[in-house]
């Protein structure tokens, strides 16, 4: 009985024992302190240009392949790559021989049509004079009724015969212009004025002109305009409108902008892997001839611009409390509270302007499509964390305009929160007017 008891005893005495533990260990991690250190950026106001950005390709705005419509080895070459050329300038010539061949046969063909339509007609003009002939001795009854059929018989092939004699002579008056059209051909004339950026071909290549013209050489006809032609994303191509301001660079000429403006918005969509896009044509100007045909471009177009407006870093606007520093149910966190503060609490230094616009001070253009939207962003208030609803417009890809909500310039808005370190011990109390709540680094 008394190693019962004794048992007993020890028996509670380690429940009581465990007991203390778990509870000294519940209170150490109640009185935990969590440091969090913050990034933040201020509320300011500067111009905010919405952009939309896409690649392409320069080209010249006209640009025209010259062919050879017909077969033949080439004999003469007049120009060269970058070749300045007039229209209607000779600038190559394949071997006409044999076209000038098939010229003077069309010609002694066109002269036999004729000698024949000329031996109808006479053949056709003395059949008629024999059917008047045989027309009067058979008045006279000195001519049968089968000589005067056999007349007119005559006649009739007489004229038909010259029908056809005369049809042979448009044919071969066709087959010689047919011939002086391809012996024309051979000679291959410039269609517009430019430059020549292209030449596939050397003295002596034979070109075959079967089902479609070789092409020879590509002119350009002026490369002192230049058009980019670019992919705009569907989700971008409803800001974009004809005329809006552009601007591009080139690898050739790094650090380099280049102005143009966009010439023409196409409907025709391409969808290449389930992306659909829509060509932008940017009107270039190129003076200097300093852009070239086939560079690529990086283009900038310019849908909407606000000047002085209040805006806030996209980071803020993005930014979310990680799960390990929001607040469990029913217990104290930094990011504890989701109601903005009031302007008493806010303190003083701030300017007192909303995100409101001021009259007058922004500025779109007629493609602006942004469409004002709530947010929740987080602030540094007295250096504790506070939400606060905004409402955003106009976005350049770094920095958001604020329309309206309950946000002061020189906020600080934060655009991360990390976790730095913990400690068993109370963070030390602040004084001023922020006592109690951490600052920027502490512990809390």
């Amino acid at each position: 009985m008394a190693h019962v008891k004794k048992t007993l005893g020890w028996v509670i005495t380690i429940l009581v024992l465990a007991g203390l533990g778990f509870g000294i260990w519940r209170w150490q991690k109640a009185r935990k302190v969590i440091r969090v250190d913050y990034k933040t950026e201020a509320v300011r106001r500067k111009r905010v240009v919405g952009k939309v950005t896409a690649s392409g390709t320069l080209q010249a705005k006209v640009t025209v392949q010259v062919g050879a419509q017909v077969s033949g080895r080439l004999t003469k070459i007049n120009v060269d790559f970058n070749s300045t050329v007039k229209k209607g300038e000779l600038i190559a010539q394949l071997d006409p021989q044999l076209y000038a061949a098939a010229v003077l046969q069309a010609q002694a063909n066109y002269a036999s049509a004729k000698a024949s339509v000329a031996k109808a007609e006479a053949q056709q003009h003395d059949a008629d004079l024999v059917l008047q002939r045989t027309k009067a001795l058979a008045e006279q009854t000195l001519a049968t009724a089968a000589d005067l059929q056999t007349a007119e018989t005559t006649v009739a092939v007489a004229r038909a015969t010259t029908d056809v004699a005369r049809a042979s002579l448009q044919q071969s008056s066709a087959s010689l212009n047919q011939a002086n059209v391809n012996l024309s051909y051979t000679n291959i004339y410039s269609p517009i004025d430019g430059t020549v950026i292209s030449r596939a071909v050397d003295v002596g290549q034979t070109v075959a002109a079967s089902l479609q013209a070789p092409v020879l050489f590509t002119i350009a006809e002026d490369l002192r305009t230049m058009q980019v032609y670019t992919n705009i994303s569907e989700g971008d191509v409803g800001r974009l409108e004809t005329g809006m301001a552009t601007s591009f660079t080139v690898d050739a000429f790094p650090g380099q902008k280049f102005k143009g403006k966009v010439g023409q918005i196409r409907n025709a969509a391409q969808t290449v892997q389930n992306v659909v896009t829509y060509n932008a044509v940017i009107d270039a100007e190129n003076p200097n001839l300093k852009l070239r045909p086939g560079m690529t471009a990086t283009v900038n177009i310019t849908y909407a611009e606000r000047d002085d407006v209040l805006s806030i870093s996209n980071a803020a606007v993005r930014f979310r409390p990680p799960t390990e520093l929001t607040s469990a149910p029913g217990q104290p966190g930094p990011f504890g509270s989701a109601a903005p503060a009031s302007s008493a609490e806010r303190g003083a230094g701030h300017s007192g302007q909303t995100g409101q616009r001021p009259g007058g001070s922004g500025r779109a253009n007629a493609g602006d499509s942004a469409t004002p939207q709530n947010r929740t962003v987080w602030i540094l208030q007295g250096n504790k964390p506070v939400s606060a609803s905004i409402q955003v417009g106009l976005s350049d890809g770094t920095v958001t305009e604020i329309t309206g909500g309950n946000i002061h310039e020189g906020d600080l808005a934060i655009t991360d929160a990390t976790i730095a370190g913990s400690s068993g011990a109370s963070a030390p109390a602040a004084s001023g007017a922020g006592a109690g709540a951490p600052r920027m680094g502490r512990m809390f």
